[in-house]
């Protein structure tokens, strides 16, 4: 592992990696949390709070987007080196994803409680969601091309951030969720037309996910949690699951006021009951997306505490990835109680948001504490050229037949030694090691 090293803002710009966005989808989760939580969400308090954090949210959100564009510009060559990492780049995925609980806000607390901009806003936030499922499109496909052209993988250190590109979009689909509704009195077509990308989105992105997160599963059982820091992203799999199942929720609401659409010769967008039908079938996949994320809570919970009792590891931001998918995990709790009005998941949903909050509290403070020397801005690629090593991005040459290849087409030998490594790829620093964030 590499030794952490303090380093100026020049250093601490060339190591700022795409993994810092999953600040902003933490402290977005939150201030949504503040907005829907079962307990005085309605007092002037609690809409404060939530507007702290989304202005906080803003402000990260925007730094954070200028820094890695002045990397990128400082630094051109690392575009390529961090592309080819099989780590870093899926990463990129967090980029919409935080982006979009900025909208999400932007919609349930400004436009929805205070009309503040009226029409106007509301179309201009529209459009960036728009974007904002352009690039998680991108992030989708691209990642997951490029994952599979250029880059190395193993079971063995493989881990739960393989779904990142794709949770993205269904992050996007929920938030494009809360603008259909919010639309639909001003303009029910583009109302309608939002909600059906959304589903779009959402059946793609689940699909996607529950397909890695069964590859997870078998590694799991063959390999057992991933070491040191990287048991965090056992949390991972609440983000998929608990976020579909919120989107799910609110697309059987929608379509439960949408539907029938008057003066419609579809039969199925005029049918009288199909409205209730798709309200009943969305909360049935919500309730079971959401049994579905607490098994996943369980075993991170049972993974981190096996590997805790073994080894102790260093902070590093991809902490940062326990906020979201807990997150994510109390805001359907809390929903599915307003659905069922059961007294069990008021008060789940509110304890596990309170667990959320105060870890967001303790990730942020620490998070603080280690900006200050440049001690946390960490690219995995760049400590290896900083020690002399060939770094990992290099070394993932490209795939050709489902082996690798080097630059003039000849076929890679896996056990032939590399410079400052055992083997071409497979003596390269773990997925699941800490070195690999």
């Amino acid at each position: 592992m590499s030794s952490v090293r303090r380093k100026d803002v020049k250093g601490s710009v060339r190591h700022f990696t795409p993994a810092w966005f999953a600040v902003n989808m933490g402290t977005g989760a939150v201030s949504i949390l503040f907005q829907n939580y079962p307990y005085g969400n309605e007092t002037d308090g609690m809409r404060v709070m939530s507007a702290i954090f989304f202005f906080l949210n803003l402000l990260l959100f925007v730094i954070f987007t200028t820094t890695t564009i002045l990397r990128y510009i400082a630094f051109p060559d690392i575009w390529s080196l961090m592309i080819r990492h099989p780590v870093q780049s899926l990463y990129l995925g967090c980029f919409p994803m935080g982006g979009a609980t900025i909208l999400t806000v932007a919609i349930t607390l400004f436009y929805n409680t205070y009309g503040f901009g009226g029409t106007g806003f509301l179309y201009t936030i529209w459009a960036f969601w728009w974007l904002d499922v352009a690039v998680s499109i991108l992030c989708c496909w691209a990642l997951i091309h490029v994952a599979f052209v250029y880059q190395d993988h193993s079971l063995k250190t493989m881990t739960a951030v393989w779904v990142l590109p794709v949770v993205s979009l269904i992050v996007a689909s929920s938030t494009g969720d809360v603008i259909a509704s919010a639309m639909h009195p001003i303009s029910p077509v583009h109302a309608l037309i939002t909600v059906t990308f959304c589903v779009f989105m959402v059946s793609i992105g689940l699909s996607l996910a529950l397909m890695i997160l069964t590859i997870y599963l078998y590694r799991l059982m063959v390999h057992g949690p991933p070491p040191g820091a990287s048991v965090i992203s056992c949390f991972v799999p609440l983000g998929p699951t608990g976020q579909a199942g919120f989107s799910f929720l609110l697309i059987g609401q929608i379509f439960q006021k949408f539907l029938p659409v008057a003066g419609s010769i579809s039969p199925f967008l005029g049918s009288t009951q199909i409205g209730e039908i798709i309200y009943g079938v969305c909360v049935c996949i919500g309730f079971g997306l959401w049994s579905l994320s607490t098994m996943w809570l369980i075993y991170a919970l049972l993974g981190v505490q096996q590997v805790v009792r073994q080894s102790r590891f260093p902070f590093k931001v991809p902490f940062w990835g326990l906020i979201f998918p807990n997150g994510v995990y109390a805001n359907l709790t809390i929903e599915l109680y307003r659905v069922f009005n059961a007294r069990f998941f008021r008060v789940w949903g509110a304890i596990y948001g309170a667990i959320t909050l105060a870890l967001w509290t303790a990730v942020f403070l620490r998070t603080l504490w280690m900006v200050r020397y440049g001690e946390i801005f960490e690219a995995p690629c760049l400590e290896d050229i900083d020690m002399g090593v060939t770094p990992l991005c290099q070394r993932s040459n490209e795939k050709r037949n489902g082996e690798l290849v080097d630059a003039n087409g000849k076929a890679l030998d896996m056990n032939a030694p590399v410079s400052g490594t055992s083997s071409a790829l497979k003596g390269a620093p773990a997925e699941g090691s800490e070195d690999a964030h």
